[in-house]
């Protein structure tokens, strides 16, 4: 395509981003306000551990197994917790795996909140979809506190963990749409703190709230304070240029520049000027679905992609609830587990700075793997070793999840991109589906088949990284066409001339 003269080099290579600058006042103020709904996200998902934590009982009549037909009412043992799931419910015995599967349904409440408002955003914009997904999350959490019986605590859970599954995927898209490439592998790792937090402290809600009842309240109310999103949470600029919407493009960028103290005078000449100058192919081209899979390049990153999110999914709940099942002091517990996923994060912030996103991910995703084999060497009875063990494998998925966020943020264009997380987001939820039951049921069939699957999965996933490009330091991809052209070589000589530190460029020329 031409564009006219008049318009600078960084305009032409990335129009919105020149216009409202790397980082700044508006691009700090709007993550801020999307990182805090990770706090709901890390209490919804997690607090299955809370609300359903292994609970010793015995029938009230002692002359009857605990588990036969002829015991008619049980006595639970609420030294530590007053009132569980299982108690109220009666998920023991034959009815235990109802316990798991409350927890699968949520999970698969998220993988369908993913699909929905994947959707939603690429066709509605980033927004709408968001708000939506926020008052929806609040109601139904509430709603959850009040159930009386099984079939209503399930189904407010799932709709719950549908409207959070709309909240995750939406603001991650934003986020990634207003940062600066300068800035983004940061971005996206502080973007995971707030959920590092929200399982920090849930512990410490579980520990002075030991009713399911109100801890679930206490636990959702907070999401009134998203409400407030409404005023103060912008559209994605990007997203109104990619579809053509040029005018509320600039509106949004005139005020992300003002902010900060950008000059405002040629962003809607240069906008418009570019947009003109685009074919109408490229002005209408709105991806879809298949588009993941159309091409053998796109094809290969999409399954690679997919299964590590797999990975994360499955393993980072499955760990988490088989910390809280390992015995010992369960506050204690996930208190510790949940506190080295700063640090993870922190290192997680170094490595994707200095390393890049490939090895980063086969480096965290060996290091969750040997963890949990070495798991199966050790007294199952050692509680100390089993949660040291398991921390440092929860620490290498605090450095996993921040990393498969921002990679696929980066390899999927524009176009796409919601939809591509979406189906990314459905694999980790397939895996944290299948997370409760290997984490318990599958421990009761033989105690080392948790840790051997939590070992071998994310070393296959690590390998699949060797065949995915190197994105650091690269543009986000707009078109479907700069997503297929992401991965092509490039010689020595040809990075030198054009002074750049990745394997990878955008190409006129398929790959």
């Amino acid at each position: 395509m031409t564009i006219q003269k008049g318009v600078s080099e960084d305009a032409k290579k990335d129009p919105v981003q020149n216009a409202m600058g790397e980082l700044g006042r508006f691009q700090i103020g709007v993550c801020a306000l999307i990182c805090l709904l990770k706090f709901p996200v890390a209490w919804h998902q997690m607090g299955i551990i809370f609300l359903a934590p292994k609970t010793e009982f015995h029938c009230k009549d002692p002359s009857i197994s605990k588990c036969s037909e002829s015991c008619v009412e049980r006595e639970f043992n609420k030294s530590i917790f007053t009132n569980t799931i299982q108690m109220e419910f009666d998920l023991v015995c034959d009815r235990q795996s109802l316990t798991s599967l409350s927890q699968t349904i949520f999970m698969f409440g998220i993988l369908i909140g993913n699909i929905v408002f994947g959707a939603l955003a690429d066709n509605f914009g980033r927004r709408v979809p968001l708000l939506i997904a926020v008052t929806v999350q609040l109601i139904s959490g509430v709603l959850t506190s009040f159930a009386t019986n099984y079939w209503f605590f399930v189904a407010c859970r799932f709709v719950t963990a549908a409207a959070t599954g709309g909240t995750m995927v939406t603001s991650f898209v934003l986020v990634m749409e207003i940062i600066g490439t300068k800035w983004r592998e940061l971005f996206s790792v502080l973007y995971q703190v707030p959920f590092n937090l929200g399982h920090i402290t849930l512990p410490l809600f579980a520990y002075y709230i030991r009713d399911w009842h109100r801890l679930q309240f206490a636990l959702s109310i907070p999401s009134v304070i998203l409400l407030s999103f409404y005023c103060l949470v912008p559209e994605s600029p990007r997203w109104y240029f990619t579809m053509g919407k040029v005018d509320k493009s600039v509106k949004v960028l005139e005020k992300a520049a003002k902010y900060n103290k950008l000059p405002t005078d040629n962003i809607k000449g240069n906008l418009e000027t570019i947009h003109r100058s685009k074919s109408e192919s490229e002005q209408k081209a709105n991806g879809n679905f298949l588009d993941l899979f159309r091409s053998k390049s796109m094809r290969l990153k999409t399954i690679c992609m997919n299964f590590n999110w797999f990975v994360c999914g499955l393993c980072l709940f499955g760990v988490s609830q088989y910390v809280g099942e390992s015995g010992g002091n369960i506050f204690l517990n996930v208190a510790l587990s949940a506190c080295f996923s700063l640090p993870g994060t922190v290192i997680c912030i170094i490595l994707l700075k200095y390393w890049g996103r490939k090895k980063t991910l086969i480096t965290s995703n060996f290091l969750v793997g040997i963890s949990m084999l070495a798991l199966t060497f050790t007294d199952p009875n050692n509680t100390n070793v089993t949660v040291t063990l398991t921390t440092i494998a929860l620490t290498g998925l605090y450095i996993s999840f921040p990393t498969v966020y921002l990679y696929g943020g980066e390899i999927y264009p524009t176009v796409i991109r919601n939809v591509g997380i979406g189906l990314a987001s459905v694999c980790s939820r397939i895996g944290s589906m299948i997370a409760p039951f290997v984490a318990t049921n599958l421990a009761e069939v033989y105690p080392l088949l948790p840790p051997v699957i939590f070992g071998i999965v994310p070393i296959i996933g690590g390998c699949l990284v060797f065949f995915l490009p190197e994105t650091r330091g690269f543009p986000l991809p707009e078109t479907i066409e700069d997503g297929k052209m992401l991965g092509k070589k490039v010689t020595r000589k040809e990075k030198k001339d054009l002074n750049i530190e990745p394997d990878v460029i955008f190409s006129k020329n398929n790959v």
